[in-house]
């Protein structure tokens, strides 16, 4: 079994600059491991807190299961993530010191288990963000213009 991305989180590119990233596993329910099987999962506003020594995820949406009954759980909830007490120390660390976020910025199946790819990011400024976007437009253009030379 390889990986199977399940969602991505384009924004978190978009609004921050990613230092280094970080696996995580994820407590689920059984409806909601059912639900990310069919694909129905949103990184888009999500963002990941130290909370009393632990990490957790907010505002990951994970779409109720259609088939399942009162075992469903609210779609946006904090789900405790599983990292080792070093890599949360070192998190917090970091998080306290620099003013750093803690950015999902992948979902994904790994051997049969969820995992979360957590992002250590620093927030762009307004003008970085429209750098990095002529960066890209420009790129586009040198691959659309070698792509028509030939």
């Amino acid at each position: 079994m390889g990986i199977k991305i399940i969602a991505n989180n384009k924004k978190a590119y978009h609004d921050y600059f990613i230092d280094e990233v970080l696996e995580a596993g994820m407590v689920l329910l059984g409806t909601e491991v059912k639900s990310l099987r069919l694909g129905k999962a949103n990184l888009k506003d999500a963002f990941c807190r130290i909370m009393g020594g632990e990490l957790y995820v907010n505002n990951l949406h994970i779409s109720p299961y259609e088939f399942g009954n009162r075992e469903n759980a609210d779609p946006t909830r904090a789900r405790k993530l599983l990292v080792h007490r070093a890599e949360l120390d070192k998190l917090a660390r970091k998080v306290d010191e620099k003013g750093l976020s803690l950015v999902p910025t992948k979902l994904y199946f790994k051997e049969g288990r969820v995992k979360i790819e957590i992002g250590i990011a620093r927030g762009k400024k307004l003008h970085d963000k429209r750098q990095t976007l002529k960066s890209k437009e420009a790129d586009r253009e040198m691959a659309r213009a070698l792509r028509d030379r030939h």
